[in-house]
């Protein structure tokens, strides 16, 4: 959800189904950041995968997991933060696989 300032109502910018696994769907989301374009990419927890969401569409689009839960180079499990270096690189806390 985002909020502008001073903002009485909240606007959906990613997810806004029940949960789940589908690609329009977040399950137990922790972790958002928001690039210099508005983009918004979510740790999807429970789903071992990092989502994107340009600014506007309602599908979202799996850019890091999403594989199953593993140790593999192309696996997360429980992703719990994000963060992007001056680079642009993106940067991602496998909680459980502790990396």
């Amino acid at each position: 959800m985002k909020w502008g300032e001073r903002a009485k109502q909240g606007i959906v910018v990613a997810g806004d189904q029940e949960y789940g696994y589908s690609i329009t769907q977040l399950n137990n989301p922790v972790g958002v950041v928001v690039d210099q374009l508005g983009t918004v990419y979510v740790a999807d927890s429970w789903n071992d995968r990092i989502m994107r969401w340009p600014k506007g569409p309602t599908q979202g689009s799996v850019i890091a997991g999403g594989n199953g839960r593993g140790r593999e180079s192309n696996q997360l499990t429980l992703p719990s933060g994000l963060s992007f270096d001056r680079h642009g690189n993106l940067y991602v806390i496998d909680r459980d696989n502790t990396r």
